[in-house]
C-alpha cells in the first residue's frame, strides 16, 4: 500500500485529520481553482506531518487509478433508488487528467525493479 493510499484511508475514517486539512485549506491564501498549488502547500505538507509523504505524480496516479475502478457502466437508475454522490479528487475534477499508459508503464517498471531486488 503506497503512502497516498495510507493517507486517504485515514482521511476517511479520522475526523481530526479531516479538520487538519480543512484548516490548511482554509488558511491557504491562494486560488483554490490552481489544484496543483493546492496540493503542494496544503495537503503534502499534511500527509508529511502524518509521516505519509507523497508526491504530485504519486497523487494523480492514485487518483486515475481510482477513477477507473469506480467508473461504472451506464446502467438505469430505478426510481426511487438512492444516488451515490460521485467520489471527490483533489486534481482530476479540477481538469486534470492522466494518460493511463503512463501510469501503467510506470507501475509496471516499479513491479519488474521489485522483483529483481527479491531475486
Amino acid at each position: 500500500m503506497t503512502n497516498v493510499e495510507r493517507f486517504f484511508e485515514r482521511y476517511e475514517t479520522d475526523p481530526v485529520l479531516r479538520e487538519k486539512v480543512e484548516n490548511a485549506l482554509a488558511a491557504y491564501p491562494g486560488s483554490l481553482e490552481l489544484r496543483e498549488s493546492v496540493v503542494e502547500h496544503v495537503l503534502l505538507p499534511v500527509a508529511a506531518e502524518e509521516g505519509l509523504p507523497f508526491t504530485v505524480q504519486e497523487l494523480r496516479a492514485y487518483e486515475t487509478r481510482k477513477k477507473l475502478q469506480n467508473r461504472k457502466e451506464d446502467v438505469p437508475i430505478e426510481e426511487n433508488e438512492p444516488l451515490e454522490d460521485p467520489p471527490s479528487y483533489w486534481l482530476l475534477e479540477s481538469g486534470w487528467e492522466w494518460d493511463i499508459t503512463e501510469v501503467c508503464q510506470r507501475e509496471a517498471l516499479i513491479r519488474d525493479i521489485e522483483s529483481r531486488q527479491k531475486n
